[in-house]
């Protein structure tokens, strides 16, 4: 039987390195802002520290966008696991559909939310999220994310190696 983990209140006190298996410099979301079932809200803020700034356009490309989509699903993996008092577990990002980037970059100084919603999971592990980037109320990219978490990611990835 795991020990229920009491998740703090609120939500963005609990740093995101205890919940994504990703360590500084490569975490880009900074704060986890709202969790319901199967949704999390989080949100990044472009500073010129950010992983992948470009000074010549004083901005973070758009394209990093997918990164920021697939680590606020690793994030909310993680606030599910921690809520269960299960460790936190490798994931793999498979690929994505339907992805739209409505902007060119994510301007210096401001700040994204990414919204991530599971719409279909399978025992295996494989999961399909709906992801949108918001820059206030403007949607500034959207897309299914696919990923893949396997039980032992260890295992997984020495059997595709064998």
């Amino acid at each position: 039987m795991t020990q229920e983990y009491l998740l703090p209140e609120p939500l963005s006190q609990l740093p995101v390195a205890e919940v994504v298996p990703h360590r500084d410099p490569m975490i880009l979301i900074d704060t986890l802002v709202e969790h319901e079932p199967d949704t999390l809200l989080t949100q990044t803020n472009i500073t010129k520290q950010s992983p992948y700034f470009d000074a010549g356009i004083e901005a973070v490309p758009n394209y990093v966008g997918i990164e920021y989509m697939a680590q606020s699903i690793a994030a909310l993996a993680g606030v599910e696991a921690k809520s269960r008092g299960e460790s936190i577990r490798v994931g793999f990002l498979l690929g994505s559909r339907k992805l739209k980037m409505h902007l060119p970059h994510y301007k210096l100084g401001e700040s994204y939310q990414t919204r991530v919603s599971r719409l279909y999971q399978e025992e295996s592990g494989l999961a399909v999220f709906d992801c949108q980037i918001f820059h206030g109320d403007t949607l500034v990219a959207e897309a299914n994310v696919n990923v893949f978490q396997p039980q032992d990611a260890l295992a997984y990835i020495s059997e595709s190696q064998g």
